[in-house]
């Protein structure tokens, strides 16, 4: 029904029962127990949804806010189980999945499997030299480690930032080690997922195809793949 940080997230909100009460974290339960989540039974075979968010400026990636600000599932309350896949920081947009399908979180968060994520940078200090782009792509030294090698592509005074690895405000951090802090941030794609022309708050529930092509980018037609990343520059530049 979710990643374990989410299960967690939901169980801290009072939205899992365990025999009709509220269950607390590390609470222990057997198969004759009855649990529900939001009121709805867990068990059994499960028909999962992911959608694709175009996540806005200023939302929160997380199940639920204590302060009550606004978070990326304001306006899926009534889908049990849903969970953000992976995160995008408060300032940053763009794509951003949300599934009920705690296997599909795994393949798109665990390092092991390395699916890449592309964000469009906008960024101080000018164009980006020879150099500059040489040390990204080779990594830089963050304070939890060097980052993985990346892919940077210029875009007007911006970037274009391929990555395959998930620090926390990873991008953004890498950009203003060397100089050129991030002015606004958008993610264009996640695997073979592309944003495409989905406007800012708007979602869509993906089908068979929008999953395959997800996690098999390189099977995504030629043809396909450039048409979508055309669409991608006359959009973002």
């Amino acid at each position: 029904m979710a990643s374990r940080r989410a299960a967690e997230d939901l169980i801290l909100a009072g939205r899992v029962l365990v025999n009709g009460r509220v269950a607390t974290l590390g609470v222990s339960v057997e198969e004759s127990d009855t649990v529900k989540l939001d009121g709805v039974l867990v068990g059994g075979h499960v028909e999962h949804v992911t959608y694709m968010l175009y996540k806005r400026r200023g939302t929160l990636t997380t199940v639920q806010d204590d302060r009550g600000r606004p978070t990326v599932l304001d306006s899926f309350r009534n889908v049990p189980g849903l969970h953000p896949v992976g995160r995008l920081d408060r300032d940053s947009e763009g794509l951003l999945l949300l599934t009920t399908d705690g296997d599909l979180t795994l393949q798109m968060t665990h390092p092991r499997y390395g699916h890449e994520k592309v964000y469009r940078a906008w960024i101080d200090g000018g164009p980006p030299s020879d150099e500059t782009l040489d040390a990204l792509e080779d990594g830089v030294e963050l304070e939890d480690g060097r980052t993985a090698p990346a892919q940077l592509h210029r875009a007007g005074p911006g970037v274009y930032v391929t990555i395959t690895e998930g620090k926390n405000r990873q991008v953004r951090r890498m950009l203003d080690a060397v100089g050129h802090p991030v002015t606004r941030l958008v993610r264009v794609r996640v695997g073979g997922l592309w944003l495409e022309d989905l406007k800012p708050g708007e979602a869509r529930q993906l089908d068979e195809r929008d999953l395959h092509d997800l996690l098999n980018p390189r099977l995504v037609p030629q043809n396909i793949w450039d048409r979508r990343a055309e669409l991608t520059r006359e959009r973002w530049g």
